[in-house]
């Protein structure tokens, strides 16, 4: 380990320069004006793991953006163990928000500020300078490493999804383990390994009303509001404790077991402290259940937009002709997306009053996964973290969703292993992302000291 630091400490403007390359390319997959931007990026990529790692590399054709696929030799008696990640970031909107420039890295307080500093540029490019790290100091892999990089996670990862449906192309990854940095760390030199994952199923509610706006003087009070309908919808779908009222929707949910609780209640978790970071005077939430509980093994509901009527400046006095929302469940294990698909509109339907036309869009769907806590990688990982934090690694249910993993871990029928890098306030998804330089140097020396450990283990 001390070798891997002293290589480290002399390679860390190396480690930032490239770093900062792959995070000054706009890779925004939600936008077709950064189309250019998912190629170049993609090819970036390709060029690094030639050039840098010595990898076979190329890009992979689809539909939608290229996937990048990288491998080291195939070395017999060993593992293989594939890394995942995605080089696809978020928008930036709203732009006026940001402190610097979004794909400009700025390092202010020992934290680097960018949009993907994080979410996943900032993770994967961690384990690359590991391995880059690693062969500096060995030569070559005691294991087969496989990388794949997708450019669609942010937009639900149908391209990589369509890929895995062929046996061909599972062949082409197959792995003992998949080893996953796109999550969040217990805290400031609190290592955690993420066992469970929630699912996510959005949607887009379209509500029509007359057949264009309407001055609300001479109609209001005869004509049916679509945006009133549409607020009295969407409040009908949970109540006040935070209990999404969908009928059904609970009925496959796992109850959690005393063991996970008394895991879960074993984090370092302040909610004065989580209050504080988040500006807010109070959580919310179903009252039976913890925080930590409520964010990683509940199901939720959400509201991610709305949009109806005029929202320029002063005011106009009309009944808006339509109105919409995006919104988006978090699911928990054995729950169906489409089962929650049909139980909504249902629900929806008879709440739809009178005159209002209901178009209900179904966007992405993926279900939660929980991964067993005795695999051999898990557990080599866990020593790893422990040696190098001087502390055991916390287990964690993560709230978000990283629906591919699931999907990889079953067709390819591979031990998952999470370990994320960031911090909980690292603003991903939000103006002002960032990822902490000591943070992004301890997920570098976690990822050399991985292909050593999961080189030793035998099958």
């Amino acid at each position: 380990m001390d070798k891997i630091t002293q290589y480290i400490d002399a390679h860390k403007e190396e480690f930032l320069s490239q770093w900062f390359e792959a995070l000054r390319i706009p890779s925004i997959s939600a936008q077709q004006e950064h189309k250019g931007d998912m190629q170049k990026m993609a090819q970036w990529l390709v060029s690094f793991f030639q050039e840098k790692l010595g990898m076979t590399s190329r890009l992979i054709p689809t539909e939608g953006n290229p996937l990048v696929y990288a491998e080291s030799p195939k070395i017999s008696g060993a593992p293989t163990v594939a890394l995942y990640g995605h080089y696809d970031v978020m928008p930036v909107d709203p732009v006026e928000q940001w402190h610097s420039s979004p794909f400009e890295p700025t390092i202010r307080d020992e934290k680097v500020y960018c949009r993907g500093a994080n979410d996943d540029k900032g993770q994967w490019s961690a384990h690359l300078c590991g391995m880059q790290t690693y062969l500096a100091l060995n030569g070559s892999f005691p294991l087969q490493v496989k990388v794949i990089l997708e450019g669609e996670e942010e937009v639900g990862s149908d391209s990589l999804s369509a890929f895995l449906d062929s046996e061909a192309n599972r062949d082409l990854l197959a792995c003992d383990a998949l080893i996953v940095s796109d999550s969040s760390a217990g805290g400031p030199g609190i290592p955690a390994i993420t066992y469970g994952l929630r699912g996510v199923v959005g949607f887009e509610l379209k509500l029509t009303g007359p057949n264009h706006d309407l001055h609300s003087g001479i109609y209001g009070g005869s004509v049916y509001n679509p945006a009133i309908a549409l607020t009295k919808m969407l409040a009908a779908i949970i109540d006040e404790n935070g209990k999404i009222q969908i009928p059904h929707f609970y009925d496959d949910v796992a109850k959690l077991s005393e063991e996970e609780r008394n895991a879960l209640a074993s984090n370092p978790f302040d909610p004065e402290e989580n209050k504080r970071q988040l500006g807010i005077d109070a959580e919310f939430g179903e009252p039976e259940y913890t925080t930590l509980e409520r964010r990683g093994a509940r199901p939720s509901f959400d509201i991610n937009g709305l949009t109806s009527g005029y929202q320029g400046e002063g005011g106009k006095t009309i009944i808006p002709s339509t109105a919409s929302a995006k919104f988006t469940f978090r699911t928990v294990p054995n729950q169906d997306p489409e089962a929650i698909r049909a139980n909504l509109e249902s629900f929806l339907r008879k709440q739809l009053p009178p005159g209002i036309v209901m178009e209900l869009q179904y966007q992405q769907g993926s279900g939660g996964m929980v991964v067993p806590l005795d695999g051999q990688f898990l557990k080599a990982a866990s020593d790893v973290l422990e040696k190098i934090y001087n502390r055991k690694p916390l287990f964690v249910r993560d709230g978000g969703a990283i629906p591919i993993v699931a999907k990889l871990r079953k067709e390819l029928n591979a031990e998952a292993v999470l370990v994320g890098f960031g911090l909980d306030d690292d603003c991903i998804h939000s103006p002002n992302e960032k990822f902490d330089l000591v943070a992004f140097f301890g997920g570098v020396k976690t990822s050399a000291m991985l292909w050593d450990a999961f080189g030793k283990i035998k099958l």
